[in-house]
């Protein structure tokens, strides 16, 4: 099902139409919305439904045909129309026939702007509800699919969804995974009744509160435990059941919707029964399954647990935990998703793949940040039920004219771990405030809260906090720096340059500490030269952290540096022991060139600004001063030649895991070779080259 952003009706003129009485102007009455639904259809398909004085009704197929599709499937977001369905194709529809005999010219953008007989004025049946068939590729502009807009009978919110535990064993855990489920309806918490309750249902409901699965319950335990409480004459239970608003009456999910409201949802009985709307049931229970990230560490002395299969997917620079572009591992290399066809049925595959519930959000346009490399994917077609994304049809990103701009993403629903609970306060940090609950702290990145991080047992600070109080600034957006790694294994070289050229770049500390001993201008030292682009990629401007005040003149250079840790040059031996480093430290940032449409708005020049604009990139050419590493005192082997952005992690990025880039070097005392250049998370973590492979570059066949 697919829902689209809001989009107005305006009034028309009358137009008169042989034979029929004059069509009724469609009435602009706030903000009027289509969907297409159906059984089993597509995001881009399905009966077409428009949302008129708050509650969906249908479209009749009389005089329907192409050109309305195709006006129809733009004003949801889509390219255009590939085709029509009559006669109730999608299932016939509930609720009023909005509209009947709608023309269009086919270049309109809503249907608002074409004819009809108005608002409820139709001589059709359901039988004759039109569907449509969109192109799945999304107008620009069109940014996101999401759950949000879903709406139940009569345009009412179902609004959400959570369990109830019942069981003491269940109360006690965190996240909850097993109990009641209740629906929030118009403001109220109803219970579900069991009848006709589905294992699809389960997963629609799991999905909704952060988990990947569900699990069947012990339901003749369940109903004891019921029945025991509708005998007990001081429960409220008993009548409680008896009213129908304390239900919902049924509910029928295809098991593949990423909200409840999505589903065939019956809040009461149908009209004119007047039993109670659960009789002989009783509430629904559902089991659920935590992702990996939020089960309980079970500690098994002696037994070593299996290692859990590496996934193939991950989400990078997103602010919170379950959202972030999408990247997919092939052929040993991480590259993203394209966004043509990506909808809300992929992106909850690929949450559930991740230990997530459904996607919240489908996002188009490179809303969570720009990838490098390559693009694996577009026009993934999951149809729900996949257990993993590699399962979904796609084609190969390259075959449909594909850019970086177009990077798919997503946002999945997570648990409720209780951690938005705690008291996290922010304050100027004076002696009167209260005792320091935490020293030590050490985090990975990955964790959903402090105490989840590794810190001190006893607190080495708990008198006061004044001056050692931590302190955070949080936002949604942030820079992401990555290295283009391909241009430094293009531009590697050696250069042997004379002392005499080099007084500036050793004031500035650009060579090994060996030169220092050197009889000045004699001599010469052998430097490992190569060029740098530095991507940000992010969803903020990368800016030093320190002030223009605090910048500093570099005389020999003749330009201020604005960040005194920006880049580490080193190179390594195989175990990691470094072995020469080029002391590339202050640097000074600017947009050396950014893609088109996009306007440069840093430069060094004239006590400039400082900084890398989002899409743009800062690049440090291999003939300038200091952009090398001075590998004089190094001898012949095999090494890993690495680059590390913001080491000191000076400034916040959104994803420091692709801040490292490492290549292999072979240097046999006369020439260097790079190779299997790559950023730190472009390969995985256990990743090494083959023997066959080692053998061929040990003897210079590279």
């Amino acid at each position: 099902m697919m829902w689209s952003p809001p989009v107005s009706l305006t009034l028309l003129l009358p137009f008169l139409l042989l034979g029929q009485a004059p069509p009724s102007r469609l009435q602009s009455l706030g903000t009027t919305q289509l969907r297409l639904v159906g059984p089993g259809s597509r995001p881009e398909e399905g009966r077409l439904e428009v949302l008129h004085q708050g509650q969906w009704g249908t479209v009749c197929d009389d005089n329907f045909a192409l050109q309305e599709a195709t006006v129809a499937c733009r004003q949801l977001g889509f390219e255009a129309a590939l085709t029509w369905a009559h006669s109730a194709k999608y299932g016939p529809g509930e609720g009023p026939i909005w509209l009947d005999n709608v023309r269009c010219v086919g270049t309109e953008s809503s249907l608002a702007q074409c004819w009809s007989n108005g608002w409820g004025v139709s001589d059709c049946s359901h039988s004759e509800d039109v569907g449509v068939v969109c192109h799945p590729q999304r107008q620009r502009g069109y940014f996101s699919e999401r759950v949000s807009n879903a709406l139940g009978p009569q345009g009412r919110r179902l609004e959400e969804v959570r369990l109830k535990p019942i069981l003491a064993s269940a109360k006690r855990q965190s996240p909850v995974t097993e109990g009641a489920v209740e629906v929030r309806y118009e403001g109220h918490w109803r219970q579900v009744c069991d009848q006709g309750w589905t294992r699809n249902n389960s997963r629609v409901v799991c999905g909704m509160l952060g988990f990947p699965s569900e699990l069947p319950v012990d339901s003749n335990y369940y109903r004891k435990v019921w029945n025991l409480k509708m005998k007990d004459p001081k429960s409220r239970l008993k009548s409680l059941t008896q009213k129908n608003s304390f239900w919902i009456h049924r509910v029928n999910c295809l098991g593949t919707e990423p909200h409840i409201a999505n589903c065939q949802v019956q809040v009461a009985p149908a009209r004119g029964k007047l039993r109670p709307a659960c009789l002989g049931g009783m509430h629904t229970v559902v089991s659920c399954v935590a992702g990996p990230r939020f089960r309980p560490l079970k500690a098994k002395p002696g037994r070593k647990e299996p290692r859990a299969e590496e996934p193939r997917v991950r989400l990078r620079s997103g602010a919170q935990v379950g959202e972030g572009r999408v990247e997919v591992l092939m052929n040993r290399q991480w590259g993203t998703v394209c966004d043509h066809g990506w909808n809300l049925l992929s992106a909850s595959v690929l949450c559930r793949q991740l230990g997530f519930g459904s996607a919240r959000e489908a996002l188009f346009g490179a809303q969570l940040g720009q990838g490098l490399g390559s693009i694996h994917l577009s026009e993934v077609r999951c149809r729900g039920y996949e257990r993993t994304l590699g399962e979904c049809p796609a084609l190969e990103g390259s075959q449909n004219g594909c850019r970086h701009e177009n990077d798919a993403a997503v946002r999945c629903n997570v648990p409720n771990v209780g951690f938005q609970n705690q008291d996290t306060w922010y304050w100027q940090g004076t002696p009167g405030a209260g005792e320091v609950v935490m020293s030590g702290v050490s985090c990975s990145g990955t964790e959903l809260a402090l105490q989840q991080c590794q810190r001190h047992g006893p607190v080495h600070c708990s008198h006061g906090a004044g001056r050692f109080s931590a302190g955070v600034s949080c936002t949604d957006s942030a820079p992401d720096l990555v290295m283009n790694a391909q241009l430094v294994q293009e531009t590697a070289y050696l250069e042997d340059r004379p002392l005499s050229q080099l007084y500036c770049a050793h004031e500035e500390n650009c060579l090994s500490q060996s030169a220092d001993h050197m009889d000045w201008p004699y001599g010469h030292r052998r430097l490992l030269r190569f060029s740098s682009q530095i991507y940000n990629l992010g969803r903020a401007d990368f800016r030093p952290k320190a002030g223009r005040h605090s910048w500093i003149w570099h005389q020999c250079h003749r330009h201020y540096h604005s960040i005194e840790v920006f880049t580490h040059y080193d190179l390594l031996t195989l175990n990691g022991s470094k072995v020469a480093e080029g002391h590339k430290a202050s640097f000074c940032l600017e947009d050396t060139n950014c893609p088109t449409g996009l306007q440069r708005r840093y430069a060094c020049a004239n006590f400039g600004e400082q900084g890398v604009t989002v899409g743009c990139w800062d690049t440090y050419r291999h003939d300038i001063d200091c952009q090398w590493v001075d590998i004089t005192d190094v001898g012949p082997g095999d090494y890993i030649f690495q680059v590390v952005v913001n080491p000191k992690y000076e400034v916040a990025e959104s994803d420091f895991s692709n801040n490292r880039m490492q290549c292999r070097c072979k240097y046999d005392g006369h020439r260097v070779w790079l190779h299997s250049c790559h950023t730190g998370d472009s390969y995985r973590a256990d990743a090494e080259l083959s023997q066959e492979q080692e053998q061929r570059l040990r003897n210079n066949l590279i």
